[in-house]
């Protein structure tokens, strides 16, 4: 789950079928009782429908939050993080940083860092997209220490310079206008 529309989602499923709970956050439940059998199988049947997965497996669910956190962090921080990246997955999660970076690059087959640069990378070509920002001011939105180094990791990543990738998709969006 990574926004409000998400957890009201999960919170009227819950409501549906009568379970209670505590707290609803980005990928995470805590429901109050013992859940029988029948009613997992109706949240899992529940949330799938809407797009969800309910994750029981105690490996699984670490993963989804590191990943909640690095959205969290990448797409919704307004404020730089004030600590490493390692630092703050750790004190955020309450596990060792080896531990979690393990277990998610065994599982993900890619190290925590390239999540992360994957992720920057999408929020670059939103933010190029909505055309309000100029390539300065988005690096300097997603702390990146220059423009320079911002355009050289999206051409490395997606192929493309910044400006390229904005021309293509302009293109494309005027071409679909005039359908």
């Amino acid at each position: 789950m990574v926004s409000i529309s998400c957890k009201t989602v999960v919170k009227a499923e819950l409501e549906k079928l009568g379970l209670r709970y505590s707290f609803i956050d980005l990928g995470e439940v805590n429901i109050i009782n013992n859940i029988s059998g029948k009613n997992c199988q109706a949240l899992k049947n529940a949330l799938c429908k809407s797009g969800f997965e309910l994750i029981d497996n105690k490996k699984a669910i670490i993963i989804e939050k590191i990943k909640n956190a690095i959205v969290e962090m990448v797409h919704y921080n307004e404020l730089p993080v004030k600590t490493k990246t390692s630092c703050y997955l750790s004190e955020k999660l309450k596990y060792d940083y080896t531990y979690i970076s393990n277990l998610f690059s065994e599982a993900k087959g890619i190290t925590i860092e390239q999540y992360i640069i994957a992720n920057k990378i999408e929020r670059v070509k939103e933010l190029l997209l909505y055309n309000e920002l100029t390539l300065k001011e988005i690096s300097l939105k997603l702390f990146y220490c220059n423009e320079a180094y911002l355009s050289s990791q999206f051409k490395k990543v997606t192929g493309f310079t910044p400006s390229i990738f904005k021309k293509m998709k302009l293109k494309n969006l005027i071409a679909l206008e005039n359908l």
